[in-house]
């Protein structure tokens, strides 16, 4: 969930500007920045996005944390031993060994 309040809030400390500043570099009024910053209003995307660009950012679209990730096969993995994990690893190196001769 975006949270416009915080959001423009930090890219404004980032960016060292007043609200005040932040208003008159972006061409809207302070109480509009105030409102926002204080989750009174939800600005529109067009909105927010003038007032980060303001504050030289811009409003992306990120994966959240652990998106893109399979933490099916990391879950798989934290739950071995450590002697498991050391076989499997000793069995890689023998591999990689025979692939590559054993030669530096």
């Amino acid at each position: 969930m975006l949270e416009a309040a915080r959001l423009l809030r930090h890219a404004r400390r980032r960016a060292g500007l007043t609200q005040r500043a932040l208003a008159a570099k972006a061409g809207v009024a302070q109480s509009v920045v105030g409102r926002i910053e204080s989750s009174r209003v939800d600005p529109s995307v067009s909105t927010l996005s003038k007032l980060l660009r303001a504050c030289e950012t811009t409003l992306e679209a990120l994966p959240g944390s652990g998106e893109g990730i399979d933490v099916t096969l990391l879950s798989r993995q934290l739950r071995r031993s450590h002697r498991e994990r050391m076989v499997d690893a000793a069995a890689a190196a023998n591999s990689l060994t025979a692939v590559f001769g054993g030669s530096r």
